[in-house]
């Protein structure tokens, strides 16, 4: 008679792990370092985008009334940079016949009118260029068409004696070309740009000419003057750098999310396995796994 076999000891009770001892696994912790690199490189750019967000004028107050040769504030070619822009500048010079231009739709203390604009061909040594050098003037405003055209007879007539001239006012950034609405003349001008006058200026060989364009304080050829108040000085909030500075904190916080998301799936998943394993001990233990084992 065989003697019975000893019996095998009990399998020990498997544990479920917790939430927490996933996350604490080195491969998780070393996922956590790599988020907050990443979350590190967002918030830098968010703070880079806030602190562009609100602009603060660098120029002292009143500095843009100081009146300055045009040649020190900015050269032929060169733009116009944004404290400069309405920069009270003095320019000297001869107006070149035939270079007076209308361009429409401009306003003057909310009255829709026009300008009239010349080409004024600066004295040598008012700039550092080399050669002939001009800059588009606005010389003033005129309410009617009609009144345009005469201002433009009048300076046709007081340049043909090429009397030097001496223009004070404020250095504007050039406003673009633009084509004229549809069925209008296309020789129509909306917009005061130096490079459309160019276009239609006299005598440009070898000509250098200033992107930013003066408006005249004084009015010449018996026109308006231009109203040019100072620029407003302060600070400015550009809104859509504020949003990018959101969105990249945004960013930064999902980083943090999509690593606590796929810790937690692997928990749970980790969670299921256990469960079907449980369930397919269960069934080999079970009445038909036990007959099966006897047969």
């Amino acid at each position: 008679m065989s003697s019975p076999s000893p019996e095998s000891p009990p399998a020990p009770e498997v544990f479920p792990p917790t939430l927490r001892e996933v996350l604490l696994r080195p491969r998780w912790i070393g996922m956590l370092l790599l988020c907050l690199v990443v979350a590190g490189v967002f918030a830098w750019l968010g703070q880079w985008q806030l602190a562009r967000a609100v602009q603060v004028n660098p120029t002292p107050p009143g500095a843009t009334e100081e009146v300055r040769p045009i040649g020190d504030v900015v050269q032929p070619g060169e733009y116009l940079k944004d404290p400069l822009v309405g920069q009270r500048v003095e320019a000297d010079g001869t107006w070149v016949p035939g270079d007076f231009l209308i361009v429409e739709s401009r306003y003057n203390d909310g009255v829709k009118g026009y300008w009239v604009t010349g080409q004024l061909r600066l004295d040598e040594g008012e700039t550092d260029v080399a050669g002939p050098v001009s800059v588009a003037v606005a010389l003033g405003w005129a309410p009617t068409t009609d009144a345009a055209h005469a201002a433009v007879e009048k300076l046709e007539d007081e340049a043909s004696d090429a009397d030097p001239v001496t223009v004070t006012g404020r250095l504007i950034a050039d406003e673009g070309p633009v084509l004229p609405p549809h069925g209008a003349d296309p020789q129509t001008m909306t917009r005061m740009s130096p490079a459309a006058l160019l276009g239609r200026w006299h005598d440009v060989d070898e000509l250098s000419v200033f992107r930013p364009y003066l408006a005249s304080g004084e009015a010449f050829g018996g026109l308006e003057a231009i109203s040019s108040p100072a620029p407003e000085q302060g600070s400015t909030v550009n809104w859509l750098n504020i949003f990018y500075a959101v969105e990249w904190a945004v960013f930064a916080g999902f980083a943090f999310y999509l690593w606590y998301r796929l810790a937690k799936d692997a928990w749970e998943k980790e969670l299921e396995d256990l469960a079907d394993d449980e369930e397919a001990e269960g069934a080999d233990d079970g009445p038909g796994g036990a007959a099966a084992t006897r047969g």
